[in-house]
């Protein structure tokens, strides 16, 4: 295994078992290193500090191990195991009302650049890293190993991520679409057409909070995707719930999942179109409104115009919404920390001239655990407003 030797004083962040590495602490004495490689990592005095691997941009290496260890199979059943050991104590394997939740969650199950989504016996799997995907058929038997019987297929979900000439397609068993349950509600998801691994699984816990306040209200869905948080609304007893996303694949999906839940089209009301276009003219009778849109923030670089767009978003809500209605708003984008969101928010509160009070500080669920020396993977952050 290749040494990468880092800049003196460099290694204080990996003391603190911080598991990322960037480029300019790295000794210029330190050979070249391919992308994806396997490397051990010393400090300037020659103790060994990690084990991790190699990638492009500027982290440099992304941590596996801090200990001295092979990274084979044991390692990958070790670490899929103890993945499936936290969910089975979540009392998540084997619920037969929520089949469908995180397996895996990169930096907070300590492998980071592996994502894996298990969907009703279906593992999707996703690769943020070339290192990860090489040890695809690793994961798989980990994988395998952890679940026996109860694993039908692993679909492997990595290239719109890497980028690289990487397939789509079944590493395991033959996977089609599926449909899914979660807190009773059903779904269909399409994982070879969907964002991310083909559902929204980190919004859970947030979607049962939303029906216990849905029943008998007019609620409005914006940033639907496939209709998480409608179907939740109408299964509380929600009067009407409107949903609207500028996909109109989304919205054939939309409907799909109303129909499947029971509802028709005297309860849901499914519009494609552009969000900011439709709160200019929409009716201001809504009790409850759902702000969920996708990153504005990809990178720090982007994060100013992000804050602006939450800002308009939220601002352009709280004017709209019932006195006495509830926003349910979140961000995630990881360049947008809790304490800035929450300040955006406050932004759009002076701005619309409302009173505005918090209710919930929202988050991702604990099948989304984060490592606690990794702040970067608390990215999903929420408020639930009241607004007078």
């Amino acid at each position: 295994m290749k040494k990468l030797i880092l800049e003196k004083g460099k290694e204080h962040s990996l003391r603190r078992r911080h598991p990322w590495v960037f480029s300019g602490a790295i000794s210029k004495r330190s050979d070249k290193w391919a992308e994806g490689e396997l490397v051990e990592i010393y400090s300037a005095g020659g103790e060994y500090l990690a084990t991790g691997y190699t990638s492009r941009g500027s982290i440099a290496i992304r941590v596996l191990s801090f200990e001295k260890t092979e990274i084979n199979q044991a390692f990958w059943n070790l670490k899929i195991g103890a993945a499936f050991q936290l969910r089975e104590g979540l009392g998540l394997i084997g619920n037969l009302q929520t089949n469908v939740f995180r397996l895996f969650n990169a930096e907070g199950d300590h492998v980071p650049g592996l994502i894996i989504d298990f969907y009703n016996g279906t593992a999707v799997l996703q690769a943020h890293s070339a290192f990860v995907h090489q040890c695809a058929s690793m994961i798989v038997e980990a994988l395998k190993a952890a679940f026996g019987k109860d694993l039908q297929a692993v679909y492997d979900k990595s290239s719109s991520v890497l980028k690289d000439n990487t397939t789509d397609g079944c590493l395991f068993g033959e996977a089609t679409e599926s449909e899914v349950t979660e807190n009773g509600c059903k779904f269909h998801v399409n994982w070879e057409e969907g964002q991310k691994t083909g559902f929204f699984v980190d919004q859970r816990d947030n979607r049962n909070l939303l029906g216990r306040y849905s029943k008998g209200k007019k609620v409005l869905n914006t940033f639907c995707y496939s209709g998480g948080f409608s179907v939740y609304a109408l299964k509380a007893g929600a009067s009407h719930v409107t949903s609207i996303d500028a996909s109109k694949k989304a919205m054939e999906w939309v409907d799909i999942n109303v129909s499947l839940n029971g509802f028709n089209k005297k309860q849901h009301t499914s519009l494609t179109g552009d969000v900011m276009d439709y709160l200019k003219t929409c009716d201001d009778d809504f009790d409850i409104m759902v702000l969920d849109p996708p990153a504005f923030a990809k990178s720090i670089k982007a994060r100013h115009k992000a804050v602006q767009g939450y800002r308009r978003l939220n601002e352009m809500a709280m004017r709209k919404i019932k006195s006495g209605g509830l926003i349910f708003t979140f961000s995630c984008s990881q360049a947008v920390d809790r304490t800035l969101f929450e300040n955006t928010i406050r932004a759009a509160a002076i701005g619309a001239g409302r009173e505005v009070r918090v209710l919930h500080h929202l988050s991702q669920p604990t099948d989304h655990p984060t490592n606690i020396f990794h702040a970067e993977g608390e990215y999903l952050t929420g408020l639930v407003l009241l607004i007078k």
